[in-house]
């Protein structure tokens, strides 16, 4: 079968198409064939060698939707969806030491087929095709527990949801308007604030303004604000949250924060919290919601498998909203 690896060699770290037997499958495994699997930022990192844990060879790729072709009875043909979730571990509120995500250090789905315990597999809601259920695991996995585990959105929560774009962040935009919160966005594009408002958020604000914090700040604070950019926008969202309210963080692309304004923090009470995937509850979970709300992931492109190298060099920019797709 083909497979989508990157090699490691003295010239750094290489994408490749190799050629791999297709799995042989223990008991309580299925075979899947797939026929479509989305890309994440970590598989741009993996590609040039800044992520922990590469082996030389991987297969890449963390999410998957597919046919079970082999395997336990009540499984053939079903259309599934993969839990990206590598040994999450017992405790609910954190993962274990030795968790990790498919598609590094484990083989993963950007191949023809993949072999996984019946554990990893969830029905594919019917409501999505192959490219739309692909997109949804890992990015709505995160999104999902940073929105209701972490800031515990619910109906008329007033919300901020930074760099609205990106996989995470449309997600979380998706679940916090179905829950009935009331969305605020930001971006450095006026077209994704555009896209943002044309599928529900109150208003955007483009944060290279110098006046993004008053203009957010102008009708009210808000009860929480979900961030990936980290970095010392941080003391900005504090000038925004609400006394007693949660700004949630699952990811840090503008670097360290330097000088937190912990007198702000404190005095207005409110919690910055970490975040990052979710329990295995949490995907159960997730799909539901998806499937009971007819959520449909935003798909920016989809690429022909073949492409697959051009998709991930693709990421090096920013400019899509929404997921990227591989299409087999």
């Amino acid at each position: 079968m083909k497979s989508l690896v990157v090699n490691a060699s003295d010239a750094g770290y290489l994408l490749a198409f190799a050629e791999k037997p297709i799995p042989k499958i223990p008991k309580g495994h299925c075979l899947v064939k797939l026929n479509a699997a989305a890309l994440n930022r970590r598989d741009y990192w993996i590609s040039v060698g800044k992520y922990p844990g590469i082996k030389d060879g991987v297969t890449l790729g963390s999410d998957g939707a597919g046919e079970v072709v082999d395997g336990p009875k009540e499984w053939l043909g079903k259309s599934v969806l993969i839990n990206p979730n590598i040994e999450w571990g017992d405790n609910p509120e954190v993962q274990s030491a030795n968790y990790s995500i498919l598609g590094t250090p484990e083989n993963g789905t950007f191949a023809e087929y993949i072999a996984l315990s019946t554990d990893r597999l969830v029905e594919k809601p019917a409501h999505l095709s192959d490219t739309q259920g692909a997109a949804l695991p890992l990015a709505g996995l995160t999104a999902y527990r940073a929105t209701f585990t972490k800031a515990q959105v619910q109906k008329n929560s007033r919300v901020l949801i930074t760099g609205i774009g990106g996989g995470v962040s449309h997600f979380a935009l998706l679940f916090a308007l179905a829950a009935g919160a009331e969305i605020y966005a930001n971006s450095s594009s006026t077209a994704k604030l555009d896209k943002a408002i044309e599928l529900g958020a109150q208003a955007g604000f483009n944060y290279k303004s110098d006046d993004w914090v008053k203009q957010a700040g102008a009708d009210g604070k808000f009860d929480a604000i979900i961030d990936s950019a980290g970095g010392n926008s941080i003391n900005d969202y504090l000038k925004l949250i609400k006394p007693g309210g949660r700004i949630v963080t699952y990811g840090s692309t503008t670097g360290k924060t330097e000088g937190l304004d912990l007198f702000r923090l404190f005095w207005s009470q409110a919690s910055i919290i970490g975040s990052t995937m979710g329990n295995d509850q949490e995907f159960h979970q997730m799909v539901d919601f998806v499937r009971e709300q007819s959520i449909i992931p935003a798909v920016d492109t989809v690429f022909p498998f073949e492409k697959g190298i051009e998709a991930i060099k693709s990421m090096t920019t920013t400019d899509q909203f929404g997921k990227i797709v591989l299409s087999f």
